[in-house]
């Protein structure tokens, strides 16, 4: 699996893109379940998407929160030679981090470290960095490297290497984080790898996109362009709304058999790979879940019933004049605890459950987001 997951990375070069397979790992709610921990773990690191998005007074901090069902990943090597990490691709953040040898929790343990000392092109930086999260926090210093990405290389990138984290990180599938979303998010005082790229001239448009797949394999992030292999119709073309460094839109309302459901007035969205469900305010997100028949679960979640999911409704956002239908098939998660809503409380994210249904480009030299049917 591993080789074949190396071997399908490849370089296009007449259309000038790169794709970068993703992968879906066991999420840290099914590993916590299996091994009976998860309501141990939901009460210590409550499920806070929010988290990421607040206002930040101390740039040394970047915000991390326990999502347990963030499961895609891709492979980036770091040194010389390349040190091999799986990395979740977020477009919620901006800063590039995994562990490093000198992490001493148990955390690390569960992931590739990486080893300042066995790559030639390592240069050490000045700055620390943490990551933290209510009672749980990752922390460490900052390098500079060689980043490769399939066939792309990026010279003397910043990043951090952690050498503390918080016990739940012993239970996501990826071992860091490359963020992809502006640079003034960035915290650890550099620029942000994809801002790198295209400063570098590895490629022809400063735009990246993304198919995520419901299966195992599948899911791809393409560099430098979008693939009209991965969905059908036109890519609708949503201008970002506001300044806030994440990919943030705005969506008009909605709906639910023609009845406002949600973001009632319009409300503002940011789009976000690295948040698994859909998420927002505890008014709007219960009365969704309210229109499901959902009903409470033993941790909280919106739980519905798998014998007749096929028969709940679409629910509609209109965003920028366009109406985006999400099917019951995509916004209902199944798991061998029982059937769920892709629907929880938080500002308004929106996350893995919309981007399965839509084939989504980020376009930076526009400041556009769009969005297309995934096939």
């Amino acid at each position: 699996m591993k080789s074949a997951f190396v071997l399908l990375a490849f370089l296009t070069v007449s259309q000038g893109i790169l794709r970068i397979p993703l992968m879906r790992g066991k999420s840290a709610r099914q590993q916590l379940e299996e091994s009976g921990l998860f309501q141990e773990y939901r009460s210590k690191f409550p499920f806070n998407p929010a988290a990421k998005f607040l206002p930040r007074n101390d740039h040394s901090v970047v915000p991390l929160t326990f999502d347990p069902d963030t499961t895609i990943y891709g492979e980036i090597g770091i040194g010389t030679p390349p040190q091999l990490f799986k990395v979740l691709f977020d477009t919620g953040s901006s800063d590039l981090w995994v562990p490093s040898t000198s992490c001493t929790s148990s955390a690390c343990d569960k992931h590739v470290k990486f080893s300042s000392s066995a790559s030639s092109t390592f240069q050490a930086g000045t700055k620390t960095f943490h990551i933290s999260y209510n009672s749980g926090y990752a922390s460490g210093s900052t390098g500079y490297d060689l980043i490769k990405i399939s066939d792309l290389c990026v010279e003397h990138q910043i990043f951090g290497l952690t050498e503390t984290e918080a016990d739940f990180m012993a239970s996501v599938p990826w071992d860091g984080v490359l963020g992809l979303a502006f640079p003034g998010l960035s915290l650890e005082g550099g620029t942000p790898i994809f801002n790198s790229m295209w400063n570098q001239g590895k490629l022809l448009q400063n735009m990246f996109s993304m198919y995520l797949s419901s299966s195992v394999e599948g899911s791809m992030l393409i560099l430098g362009g979008t693939d009209s292999s991965y969905y059908t119709g036109g890519i609708k073309w949503i201008p970002l709304y506001e300044a806030t460094n994440f990919w943030n839109i705005q969506i008009q309302s909605i709906t639910i058999n023609g009845n406002t459901v949600g973001c009632s007035g319009s409300c503002a969205a940011v789009v976000d790979s690295g948040t698994s469900f859909i998420t927002g305010p505890n008014k709007d997100i219960d009365n969704i879940n309210g229109w499901l028949g959902a009903f409470s679960d033993q941790y909280g979640d919106a739980a519905v019933s798998c014998s007749n999911t096929d028969l709940l409704p679409d629910i509609v956002f209109n965003i920028h004049g366009y109406n985006f239908a999400l099917p019951p098939s995509t916004y209902v998660i199944k798991s061998a605890s029982g059937c769920r809503t892709g629907f929880a409380t938080g500002t308004w994210i929106l996350g893995e459950v919309f981007m399965r249904q839509f084939y989504t480009a980020f376009d930076i030299t526009n400041n556009m987001v769009g969005f297309a049917q995934a096939v």
